[in-house]
């Protein structure tokens, strides 16, 4: 197995990149994994964290493993790392990164599909592929500006450079950073934060701010009004307004 999946709290999975000899180097068996991990989840999980094995989170696509590769091999692995990027990006439930370690190339493009991502304070990232004859393949190029800007996006694919931790938070690409030891622990509790909210109000907010962003803004609140209106009539709208009213914490089904 390439890809573990645990649950380490109720309504959270969990899904370890499992290849550290290789630092979790993206090959075509691992993307499958995450395609068939995302595309078949429990009803019952309210949010997935995505993280890696060993001390990296994710190198990219395996270079070793593209040695020699013909450009018909190469392009049918693409596809597997294609679909496997669009499983995470199609989940609709709040994806979560953790990332422990190293973030390179298609390791920082699937980090950067997720929601949002804490990272360990000593982790770095790069997206390379400028320094290797081709191009960000798996999104970067549109994902890595809406995490940072434009400019600063430009100058980090122009020259493959890598940046810190530090500076991803501070650039806004990272929501926290915390020493590795504590990484699991912190992201755990953000998720559970998320699991316990209205699944259903979730989703809604997940499928209106990923759609909104394209959309003209007076577009995008009438989806947001219509969406806001389908809630009314939910068992969730009631109990968040009871338990609000008596005090005491909600119970929601997601209905």
């Amino acid at each position: 197995m390439t890809l573990i999946a645990s649950l380490p709290e109720p309504q959270i999975a969990l899904a370890t990149l499992n290849r550290p000899e290789r630092a979790n180097a993206l090959n075509t068996q691992l993307a499958q994994e995450i395609t068939a991990f995302f595309r078949h989840l429990p009803k019952d999980r309210r949010a997935v964290i995505l993280t890696g094995a060993g001390k990296h989170f994710c190198a990219g696509a395996d270079l070793k493993d593209r040695q020699g590769m013909n450009e018909t091999a190469w392009q049918e692995q693409h596809s597997a790392l294609e679909a496997a990027l669009h499983a995470v990006l199609q989940c609709e439930i709040p994806v979560i990164a953790a990332v422990n370690g190293a973030a390179m190339g298609g390791g920082l493009e699937l980090a950067l599909a997720c929601d949002f991502i804490y990272a360990a304070d000593n982790a770095r990232f790069a997206l390379t592929e400028t320094t290797l004859g081709i191009m960000p393949g798996l999104g970067g190029t549109q994902t890595l500006p809406r995490a940072v800007g434009l400019q600063r996006a430009k100058e980090l694919i122009f020259s493959g450079k890598s940046f810190t931790a530090a500076e991803a938070l501070a650039w806004g690409m990272v929501g926290k950073v915390v020493p590795p030891e504590k990484l699991l622990e912190e992201t755990q509790e953000v998720a559970k934060i998320a699991a316990a909210n209205a699944p259903l109000a979730v989703k809604f907010v997940k499928n209106s701010m990923n759609q909104g962003v394209d959309m003209s803004l007076a577009e995008a609140m009438a989806a947001d009004l219509a969406r806001y209106a389908t809630l009314l009539s939910t068992h969730d709208r009631q109990e968040g307004i009871n338990a609000f009213n008596q005090k005491r914490k909600p119970s929601f089904t997601g209905q």
